[in-house]
């Protein structure tokens, strides 16, 4: 009986236990359920997680133990949405959760000190807001990855009570205060990441009792004081980065303790003194980067001890002295960035002979002595950046080998010779600027074959002879011949260089005519032909350049007349025709209607009517003696007279349909309106009344007159004095990336813009099913309407809304801004108080980041758009690229990660919280023109070097 009664026990408590098991499995099955139940899922990653027979241990994204309890949670990268349910904390079992990159948002539950089990916490890269959670004793958690979202507040003071964390990643937040001392109680600690934060103070010296740590970085913050001398104490660690704080000091000597350090990045600070001896002693440090401080003193020959140095950047500082021999027996360096700094004599002989040389700038300094021979010895160097120097000597033969090159910039230095046959034929470089120097020789008696070249600078050297017929490219978009002996004319198959948007030869002995063939670079903006010997008369197809913005034809011998059609060029600002031999009527259109006298003195013209902004003298008819010329006279003026008059009556007509027209409507609220029309087609096809019958919508519509398709907008600004000045100023700008505004109309209470129609979708639309060519594309078009619209429009056009609902991508996926007065959007940067040149390379910024992460700054649902600026910078200094570019990328980036990581480099630069770092829009243009259209990493406006 009793053998028969334990059994009975035995048997309850296996199946009390497998009840308990069962009961366990039930209420862990309901957990899952109702997590899905509080997210969106729009790829279907969740798609199996419903009540059947099979186990939820198969579910996709769900892990289990031995047990069949949950253990893991993995769903990154699924795109899932929705808040984050308290139900995610409550798995008795589960050690590791990973839901990184998705687009959950709402605040991170407060329940998880109840995941006992828990060692592996990652919600990086989501739009979590709200705090951080509280310090918890959860006695197993090693891993707290809270990175990249829009997390506020403080670090909680109990912080430390994580006391088995070996990880803490809070970086790309928007926390506040300073770090709180309690964190080195958290002994175990190995990697802290809080950049790109707010925080504030110093750096705690407390950070010495964590002798675990391998990686700190505490970047892109607002810490002050000095560098704790502490953190010598770590010798455990791997990578310290400190950058763009307001650290001051000096460099504390007792990191040259840190005998395992392999990256040391203290750029962007205040610091002062020179480089301890002691960092010589980092015989592990692959990359050094110590520039934009204060830094003094010489670069030791120290230096040499670093054999395992590959990036060398120490440029904006204030070194002086020789730069060191020894760098050229450092055997894998490849970047060296010295430049903007106070160096002088001459560049070690040997540099690039034991070196792996990819990078080179030394430019803005004081060397001497000639270019080394041995600089492209490694075949990899694409940079070569000396310019403003006092370089001497020719231009090295190996350098005419160097097929690697890319960007070479060898400006304002005192180089002497001719180019080497070779020199020209260099096939990937993309930019070369030798202006500024001494350089001589015939240009044209040797085959230029530069296949990548967009842009050649030859000014204020000493050539001669003349212009080659080719340079061998077709993609040639900024061409200085300037300030040289060149003779001869211009060659006519200069009008097939389809690309070309700058072309300046003056101060040459060029002489013959104006080629029409320029005529058909219909991108040329600036055309500067001036203090030449040219002839002849303005060839009248000039007037077809619809992009022309600038036109100097000074001090040369043309004669003839002006082209009446000159001055119909709208994009026309700025025109100098001073010291030649034209005669007859100054235009009265376009740009010669305010043009300065200046321009236009040492000619024998005359101004029509009133004109007094040109100096000039009215015309007048000539009194003749003869009675026979008097007679002639009157009766070719009679002839003249009603050929005038009929010219006359055409030209009223065509400039009442151009001009305001002030219309009583017959709207119900009575108000008077008036209309505006900057095109001649459409104020043949259009009314007041038709416009106002639309209704004021955002639709395309056809006129019942000429099937012309229009774009019609409500303004929803205050109308002012000012409107029309302002419309005007949008309604006569003619670019390829510009929407075209044909008409406004205003009344007192309200204003229409009439766009031409382009067929396609808004950025905002299409930018998430984007390839990476296409959004290259649109970043590059976007960049060359900024460009146009601050640097070429007279005054400076600025958007001060610029967003992707503003730009259009019509059918052959060129971007198309749609200008209208400017109102406030979270596209604007954080100075707001006004629009500016600056303001607009905010929003450019913003929109380069959502090109590349697919992050809408903008969102109101988030509201905080420093948090996504600070998160790129976040991205961009770490480097991860595949934790922040669109999921869509990332095949692309295999192939292309150079470029997407310059371009984050532009849109940071873009953004930066001071306006006055921020680039301006031409050189943004050029920079992303130079690396998305190069093979590998472009120029940058800042860290890149000095382009």
């Amino acid at each position: 009986m009793a053998s028969i009664g334990s059994k009975s026990i035995m048997c309850l408590i296996v199946f009390v236990l497998f009840y308990m098991q069962q009961v366990k499995s039930s209420s862990e099955l309901e957990l899952l359920l109702s997590m899905k139940t509080s997210m969106k899922d729009p790829l279907g990653s969740l798609h199996d997680w419903i009540p059947r027979s099979q186990s939820f241990c198969h579910w996709n994204g769900v892990v289990c133990d031995d047990l069949s309890h949950v253990a893991k949670i993995e769903l990154s990268g699924k795109n899932l949405s929705g808040k984050l349910s308290e139900t995610i904390f409550n798995f008795p079992h589960v050690e590791s959760i990973d839901l990184s990159n998705n687009q959950l948002y709402g605040e991170i539950p407060s329940n998880m000190s109840t995941c006992l089990a828990l060692r592996f916490l990652n919600l990086s890269n989501n739009n979590f807001t709200g705090l951080l959670p509280q310090g918890s004793r959860i006695p197993l958690v090693e891993t707290l990855d809270l990175s990249n979202n829009m997390i506020s507040g403080k670090i909680p003071e109990n912080i430390g009570l994580f006391s088995r964390l070996k990880v803490i990643d809070f970086g790309g937040n928007v926390l506040v205060g300073s770090i709180p001392k309690s964190i080195a109680n958290i002994s175990s600690l190995e990697f802290l990441t809080l950049a790109s934060n707010q925080l504030i103070g110093e750096i705690p010296r407390e950070l010495r009792l964590l002798k675990n740590l391998r990686l700190i970085y505490l970047g892109y913050n607002n810490f002050s004081g000095g560098i704790p001398e502490e953190i010598g104490e770590l010798s455990s660690l791997y990578h310290l980065d400190l950058v763009y704080n307001n650290l001051t000091g000096e460099i504390p000597s007792s990191l040259g303790n840190l005998t395992n350090l392999e990256y040391l990045f203290l750029y962007i600070n205040k610091l002062t003194g020179p480089i301890p001896r002691s960092l010589f002693n980092l015989k592990k440090i692959i990359s050094l980067d110590l520039s934009d401080n204060f830094l003094s003193g010489e670069i030791p020959e120290l230096i040499s001890q670093l054999q395992n140095l590959e990036v060398l950047q120490l440029f904006a500082n204030n070194f002086t002295g020789r730069i060191p021999n020894t760098l050229s027996f450092l055997p894998r360096l490849q970047v060296l960035q010295l430049w903007s700094n106070k160096l002088s004599g001459e560049i070690p002989k040997d540099l690039g002979k034991h070196n792996n040389l990819t990078i080179l700038d030394l430019s803005t300094n004081n060397l001497t002595g000639k270019i080394p021979e041995t600089i492209c010895y490694s075949n990899h160097l694409f940079k070569l950046i000396l310019f403003s120097n006092s370089l001497h000597g020719e231009i090295p033969v190996s350098l005419s080998h160097c097929k690697s090159l890319q960007r070479v910039r060898l400006q304002n230095n005192h180089l002497t010779g001719e180019l080497s046959p070779e020199f020209t034929k260099l096939p990937l470089v993309y930019f070369l600027d030798i202006s500024g120097n001494n350089l001589f020789g015939s240009i044209s008696e040797r085959r230029w074959h530069m296949p990548s070249l967009q842009m050649l600078n030859l000014a204020r050297n000493k050539f001669f002879g003349t212009l080659p017929n080719s340079f061998g490219s077709k993609k040639l978009e900024n061409l200085d011949l300037s300030e040289n002996d060149f003779n001869g004319t211009i060659p006519k198959n200069f009008g097939e260089l389809s690309e070309l948007m700058e072309l300046k030869v003056r101060s040459n002995k060029l002489s013959g005519e104006i080629p029409n063939e320029l005529s058909s670079c219909k991108k040329i903006v600036s055309l500067d032909l001036s203090h030449n010997r040219f002839s002849g008369q303005i060839p009248t197809s000039l007037s077809e350049m619809q992009v022309l913005s600038l036109l100097d034809l000074s001090m040369n011998e043309l004669s003839g007349e002006i082209p009446p059609n000159l001055g119909k060029v709208e994009s026309l600002v700025l025109v100098n025709i001073s010291h030649n031999h034209f005669n007859g009527y100054l235009p009265s259109t376009g740009a010669f209607l305010a043009i300065n006298s200046s321009a236009v003195v040492g000619n024998q013209l005359c101004a029509r009517g009133d004109d007094i902004t040109s100096g000039l003298t009215p015309c007048k008819s000539l009194k003749k003696s003869s009675i026979w010329w008097f007679f002639l006279t009157f009766l070719l003026g009679i002839l003249v007279f009603l050929v005038f008059s009929a010219l006359v009556v055409v030209f009223i007509q065509r400039r009442r349909e151009l001009k305001r027209k002030k219309v009583e409507s017959t709207t119900q609220d009575g108000n008077n309106w008036e209309i505006q029309f900057f095109d001649s087609k459409a104020s043949k096809s259009i009314t007041l009344d038709d416009i106002l019958a639309i209704g004021i919508s955002y639709k395309g519509f056809y006129s019942e007159i000429s099937n012309m398709q229009m774009f019609v907008k409500k303004l929803n600004v205050n109308i002012t004095r000012s409107f029309w000045t302002n419309i005007q100023e949008l309604g006569n700008i003619r670019h390829p990336n510009v929407v075209k505004i044909l008409a406004a109309c205003k009344s007192e209470k309200g204003g229409i813009l009439v766009y031409e129609y382009v067929e396609g979708k808004d950025l905002s639309e299409v930018i998430r099913v984007m390839s990476w060519e296409r959004r290259q594309k649109v970043a590059i078009g976007i960049a060359r309407a900024l460009k146009y619209l601050h640097c070429s429009c007279s005054p400076s056009i600025f958007i001060g809304h610029l967003s992707p609902r503003k730009v259009i991508i019509d059918g052959k996926d060129e971007p198309r801004l749609r200008l209208s007065l400017p109102t406030t959007t979270a596209y604007v940067g954080p100075e707001y108080n006004g629009i500016s040149e600056k303001s607009d390379l905010y929003g450019f910024g913003l929109i380069l980041i959502e090109l590349l992460t697919g992050k809408n700054s903008g969102d109101a649902e988030f509201g905080k758009r420093e948090s996504i600026v600070d998160w790129a910078r976040y991205c961009y200094s770490e480097c991860h690229l595949e934790t922040w570019i669109e999921p869509l990328l990332k095949s692309d980036a295999v192939n292309n990660q150079n470029k997407m990581v310059e371009m984050m480099n532009v849109a940071l630069q873009c953004t930066a919280s001071e306006p006055a770092a921020r680039p301006c829009a031409s050189d943004v243009a050029k920079a992303l023109d130079s690396f998305l259209r190069s093979n590998s990493c472009g120029l940058g406006l800042k860290r890149c070097g000095s382009v």
